[in-house]
């Protein structure tokens, strides 16, 4: 499977694990400056979004895929993740351009800092060729793409939904602030 989400069923880390928050943390103040974000806050001072470290989570559904996803983002092959649109709602806001994300490894250690840089909602039947090369993972391809996606999608659908050709994906690229791309 090949899900990569960071949906409300994502793997988080426990809110009461004072460990992974500091983990999380010591990694939000590393990245934001290595990424060049924390410039600003010499001119008008350091606000919240400087110092609160934005949500963390890992790809995939398993230890194994959060891995696997992560070394294609840390090598500069995935650039792109999708997500089912009914997974989000009040609760857990869909992802917007902009936003900043720390990417976990499958043992919940922070590895990855990304920017959201365009979502789009498009139909499952809709998606395309080059958004599946993005994504980076099987052989690149569309048709590969969508057997691994509706296989995990037909058994991880929220309760109430059904796959169906028009079930809207959020399409989502990004790119890698922290660490930089390894060259191939």
């Amino acid at each position: 499977m090949t899900h990569d989400l960071h949906a409300p069923d994502a793997t988080e880390p426990p809110a009461d694990d004072a460990e992974q928050a500091r983990r999380i943390q010591e990694f939000w103040e590393t990245a934001r400056t290595r990424a060049g974000m924390a410039r600003i806050g010499v001119v008008v001072g350091t606000g919240w979004t400087e110092t609160l470290p934005p949500p963390a989570w890992s790809f995939g559904d398993s230890p194994a895929l959060a891995d696997e996803l992560l070394a294609l983002v840390l090598a500069g092959v995935k650039t792109a993740t999708s997500s089912l649109a009914v997974e989000y709602g009040d609760d857990e806001p869909a992802p917007q351009p902009g936003e900043l994300s720390v990417v976990l490894d499958g043992a919940g250690a922070p590895q990855a800092l990304i920017r959201t840089t365009a979502v789009d909602v498009v139909a499952f039947g809709a998606v395309t060729e080059e958004f599946a090369r993005r994504e980076g993972e099987g052989d690149g391809s569309l048709t590969s793409w969508r057997a691994e996606h509706e296989a995990y999608w037909r058994r991880s659908m929220p309760e109430g939904h059904e796959f169906s050709p028009d079930l809207e994906v959020l399409c989502e690229r990004f790119e890698l602030l922290y660490p930089k791309a390894q060259s191939r």
